[in-house]
């Protein structure tokens, strides 16, 4: 996981482009571990029925 991509990871998600799975897997994280920074970054943690459609 490199900082940087952590943190673009988490504006995409921030700005609904991409589902918290998808944030997790380009942030070099686990999925829990992207709730984890998120929400220690004030960045609210979408419910599954809120969350971006998966992209193809």
């Amino acid at each position: 996981m490199s900082f940087r991509s952590l943190m673009t990871a988490m504006t995409l998600y921030r700005s609904r482009t991409i589902t918290l799975e998808q944030a997790a897997e380009r942030g070099g994280v686990s999925p829990t571990k992207m709730e984890t920074e998120l929400r220690s970054r004030g960045i609210q943690v979408r419910e599954k029925s809120e969350r971006a459609p998966a992209r193809r």
